[in-house]
């Protein structure tokens, strides 16, 4: 069984030959919460611990999980919005876990976000042309006299008309704004989009449209999306593959197939098992987990979830489950699998 912890940049290709855009190795994310008089942490709230995955140029990776367990804190340190706590980040080959922010500013035009909130992310006193405009001439993506005519082009790729180009953000619908959001992700031709939850915060039918959006510009442009979302329907359309996250760890990972086929945590089968079932005569099993969600900032000893777990073991209680390689791509931290 394969232990990601001893996996190096060099061991990780793919049956074709390429390698992974994106590359995470044991991350970990904590934030102090409590200092001494000199500045010591005594206590702190760990957000993300040791995730790793591997994101490959042109896929989808769909990270599920409830709220609070660590996946907008999980993208947000991949594009070094939070430093991070340790692990970690290799971007295209190179290792920028500690880049600098002025090193960073390079790879900025390479690695972009989608928010959640499409009312809050925009600034309310520029116009549509100004926010997409800016970052355009702040990286020099083309020269000045082509830049509206390159914004209004990304406009129209994005389902926006060229006259909303002189419009505010307050005389949008959040669907319209959530597509002037993934316009200005795009202003930069970045390679790797972190899409935070973008559906979240829409009804039912726009979710529908923007996530074809999302799927026709990818494949338009080559884009790698690493895809946060609690919806697993939607997860499930757009994902190549599913990492499944529970208190700041990733439980379960793999293809979707074989995630949605094959659930082999507890944990996952408990999602999966939420998911509404369209045929009315078909009785739902459902799993009930017990308990309330342990506090980060202070865990249980163990395996984070045997304190809700229906199947936890005497083990589970003291020992930390290995997170390992049980079939071919598909990885698992579990005593019982």
């Amino acid at each position: 069984m394969a232990d990601t912890k001893n996996m190096t940049a060099e061991a990780v290709e793919s049956a074709d030959g390429r390698k992974p855009l994106l590359e995470v190795r044991n991350l970990r994310k904590a934030f102090p919460i409590k200092k001494s008089l000199t500045g010591k942490v005594q206590q702190e709230l760990i957000a993300v611990d040791n995730v790793s995955f591997d994101l490959y140029p042109g896929e989808t990776l769909g990270i599920v999980g409830e709220s609070g367990c660590g996946k907008t804190t999980l993208g947000r340190t991949i594009l070094k919005l939070h430093p991070s706590s340790g692990g970690q980040i290799i971007y295209d080959g190179k290792d920028i876990t500690d880049y600098s922010k002025t090193r960073m500013r390079s790879l900025r035009t390479e690695m972009q976000i989608i928010f959640q909130d499409p009312y809050s992310s925009l600034p309310p006193r520029a116009t549509v042309g100004e926010i997409l405009s800016e970052p355009v001439k702040v990286h020099r993506i083309v020269p000045a006299r082509e830049v509206k005519d390159y914004v209004i082009d990304l406009m129209e790729q994005c389902g926006l008309r060229d006259y909303y180009y002189e419009r505010y953000p307050h005389e949008f619908s959040g669907g319209q704004r959530q597509r002037i959001c993934i316009a200005r992700a795009l202003t930069v031709n970045p390679r790797l989009v972190v899409c935070d939850e973008p559906v979240s915060a829409l009804d039912v039918s726009i979710q529908a449209q923007i996530i074809n959006l999302l799927k026709k510009l990818q494949k338009e442009r080559g884009l790698t999306y690493l895809f946060i979302s609690h919806d697993l329907s939607v997860v499930k359309f757009i994902s190549d593959k599913i990492g499944v996250m529970y208190l700041g760890n990733m439980v379960e990972f793999g293809a979707k197939k074989d995630i949605f086929g094959n659930p082999l945590h507890p944990y996952t089968r408990a999602l999966f098992s939420a998911i509404p079932n369209p045929d009315p005569d078909k009785k739902m099993e459902r799993i009930v987990l017990k308990g309330d969600i342990p506090s980060p900032a202070n865990p249980p000893a163990g395996c984070r979830f045997h304190t809700r777990c229906p199947e936890a073991c005497e083990s589970c209680g003291s020992e930390i489950p290995v997170y390992r390689e049980v079939e071919p791509g598909h990885f698992v931290a579990c005593h019982k699998v």
